[in-house]
């Protein structure tokens, strides 16, 4: 079963007012942008993940912090959960359509904000 709630893109006329504190998309940003929720977006821009590989990619998060997580992007919409009826079941995630888009600015971020950074230095 594929969860999470289908957007579409809106029209010029329908735009939301992301400034009014009770504007949905707010709420998506707030997911997106939360400390885990960038990481999770980079983590899955190349591969569908299961949930341990998730957390095992993320250094220094939490299993309660990425359940919440991923339950946030996908109930945007921005993250699909496939639940394999296996014992103990398979949990794989990856991102849509909406969730590509969203992620791709990020990945460029990070991109740009790693050229700039002196070297590491070893040791």
């Amino acid at each position: 079963m594929v969860g999470g709630v289908q957007r579409r893109q809106a029209g010029t006329a329908e735009r939301y007012d992301v400034f009014h504190t009770d504007c949905p998309a707010r709420d998506v940003v707030d997911h997106v942008t939360s400390r885990w929720g960038i990481w999770v977006l980079i983590s899955l821009r190349s591969n569908d993940l299961r949930f341990y590989e998730l957390r095992e990619s993320i250094q220094g998060i939490s299993e309660k912090m990425l359940a919440q997580t991923l339950r946030a992007l996908v109930q945007d919409g921005l993250v699909w959960r496939e639940v394999e009826p296996t014992t103990p079941p398979q949990v794989t995630y990856g991102l849509t359509e909406f969730g590509r888009e969203v992620g791709e600015p990020l990945t460029d971020l990070f991109d740009r904000i790693t050229r700039w950074l002196p070297p590491r230095s070893a040791g």
